[in-house]
């Protein structure tokens, strides 16, 4: 009995850690810009991305299974991307990890919530110009997107995957914001990460 209620306690525990802010609202002095910083900047305690491509790196890691959480807006023809499982590049797009695709009405047809080139959507969830909410859960070789609760892509990484090459995979690694071209803005109020 005395085992139940310690599974019990620690399931508990497990399934309600606290969420970590990322992003303080003030400054993105915990992130490493790889390109053009300037397509980065924070307004009104939103983090701004606006310009040429860039890439924007948390400078930390994340725990092996773990829930990021990010509010956000995009404006009509931006792209953005939300990558996982990364790290820190100076130049080019991120080769590690899967990057999670913000873009309700670019011309690129893979919409929100999709894990880019991987498994993507045609689907468009919400509306430039409102907030929603972006949600990733990574747990073991398992990725779920979600928009405003709702369940998107649920993706199972095959063992080819894993034991190959290519190294969009479930790594040890951190997250990054995308700032893809000067055409698009996407404003991001919340980043914060939990473990699971």
């Amino acid at each position: 009995m005395k085992n139940l209620l310690f599974l019990f306690l620690l399931a508990s525990f497990t399934s309600n850690a606290q969420w970590i802010d990322l992003f303080n609202g003030k400054d993105i002095d915990n992130w490493k810009i790889s390109e053009n910083p300037s397509s980065f900047r924070v307004e009104n305690g939103e983090l701004i991305i606006e310009g040429n491509r860039g890439h924007l790196f948390y400078n930390g890691y994340t725990p092996k299974n773990f829930e990021v959480h990010a509010r956000v807006k995009t404006y009509p023809g931006a792209n953005s991307g939300l990558y996982v499982c990364t790290k820190f590049l100076e130049n080019d797009w991120p080769k590690q990890g899967y990057e999670i695709q913000v873009n309700n009405s670019h011309t690129d047809w893979r919409r929100t919530a999709s894990v880019y080139g991987i498994v993507d959507t045609k689907d468009t969830y919400v509306k430039d110009e409102e907030w929603f909410d972006l949600n990733v859960i990574v747990q073991g070789n398992h990725i779920t997107t979600k928009i405003n609760g709702k369940t998107v892509i649920d993706y199972t990484e095959p063992a080819d995957r894993t034991n190959g090459t290519d190294p969009r995979k479930i790594q040890w690694g951190t997250i990054a914001i995308q700032a893809h071209d000067p055409k698009s803005k996407v404003a991001y109020q919340t980043i914060q990460i939990r473990e699971l």
